[in-house]
């Protein structure tokens, strides 16, 4: 079964404008079957590249125009699969870009930091670029009904959204593919790129990191919890980011004395992930973290849908000293839009203080039976 990603058709907009278009993404997020997906509608004009193969990462090192030209001037599109495996990727595409104005080409790269730092220099202004995530509820909803992705709430907050578990039936099924998927490849990209010298820590910040999902994380207190010091903490944390493992929520503030403005609230993107991490896949009705799950998992569910619309948000969080508190926070066109997240039903109680200080935003309940605008599900 194949899913239509919702950033396929906004990839296909940029075609033929003279850029190179990057699509970044974690492994397994299904970037390989979107850009064969999109081959399917030029069957006779692409040709495809995976550079996890040696001998087509020997013909993109190095490479002058002449050889360029050998290897691609008979196609339109050219797609070129993990390319942040090429030595130079950056100064070769720059190459195909200024000498084959005619050829589209489409990157993908599971690992930003990498590729990004490969081609920021040689690619300044020649690049569109592009982010894959998991699944989203709103990209299944081309598949499913509501009603059906609605009752499928609670396999998806405690499996996740990695297509391969999705589309996977059994239930023992998704558990091993998720337990593989967070040992396995979770990590590799940064241990195999960024040169971090001690795993042991990166996986127990991680569990830290589980176990505070919706709180405010203190890099301080990390810091003492690990035995490393503050710089280390932030670097690997940036690094997690940058491989799409977790997102950062920043306090919003307007400077009051009230509001919070140091802290930051850490999700992952991914909750099955998270879950596999901290070993609890039990059901809902067994846990003690349910209300963080389900803030954790609406919020990435919206950020995902806002980068796949092509939908430019800031998104924070908000508190006061004295425990006030907005779960989620949006600021487009100079407004708040202020969420609070509850599995189960019960009423909104508006901070005061926010209410006096903003007293022209609007805030919303998010729980089962009103998860489906917040979501733009039909």
């Amino acid at each position: 079964m194949i899913v239509k990603r919702k950033i396929q058709s906004r990839v296909e907009k940029e075609f033929f404008k003279g850029k190179i278009i990057i699509i970044y993404g974690a492994r397994r997020v299904g970037k390989t079957t979107l850009i064969k997906e999109i081959q399917k509608n030029f069957p006779q004009q692409s040709v495809y590249f995976n550079c996890d193969e040696p001998g087509v990462r020997k013909s993109f090192e190095n490479t002058g125009s002449k050889e360029l030209k050998d290897l691609i001037d008979d196609w339109r599109l050219v797609f070129i699969d993990e390319a942040q495996r090429v030595k130079n990727i950056g100064l070769t595409l720059k190459l195909i870009v200024d000498n084959f104005p005619h050829i589209q080409v489409v990157a993908t790269g599971s690992s930003s930091f990498d590729l990004s730092n490969k081609i920021v220099e040689p690619l300044t202004g020649r690049k569109r670029e592009f982010y894959l995530y998991p699944f989203s509820l709103l990209e299944s909803a081309r598949l499913y009904s509501y009603e059906r992705i609605k009752k499928s709430l609670e396999e998806k907050i405690i499996f996740g959204m990695y297509p391969e578990i999705v589309l996977e039936e059994k239930k023992k099924g998704k558990e091993v593919l998720l337990k593989e998927l967070s040992k396995s490849y979770l990590y590799k990209d940064i241990l195999q790129y960024q040169q971090v010298k001690n795993p042991e820590i990166l996986s127990k910040l991680l569990q830290a990191l589980a176990l505070q999902i919706g709180n405010e994380v203190s890099y301080n207190e990390l810091a003492g919890l690990l035995k490393i010091d503050k710089k280390t903490v932030a670097r690997y944390i940036n690094l997690l980011e940058k491989a799409f493992v977790v997102f950062r929520l920043r306090p919003f503030s307007r400077n009051l004395r009230k509001e919070l403005s140091k802290l930051r609230k850490i999700y992952f993107y991914d909750t099955g992930i998270r879950n596999a991490l901290i070993n609890n896949l039990n059901p809902l009705d067994l846990r003690q973290d349910v209300g963080a799950l389900w803030e954790n998992f609406m919020i990435s569910e919206r950020i995902k849908n806002n980068f796949n619309l092509g939908t430019d948000f800031n998104y924070y969080f908000w508190r006061t000293h004295q425990k006030e508190k907005i779960d989620y926070l949006e600021e487009a066109g100079g407004k708040l839009f202020g969420f609070e997240f509850k599995w189960k039903n019960s009423r909104l109680r508006k901070p005061k203080t926010f209410i006096q200080t903003y007293p022209k935003s609007e805030l919303k309940l998010i729980n089962q039976d009103s998860f489906k605008d917040f979501l733009r599900l039909k």
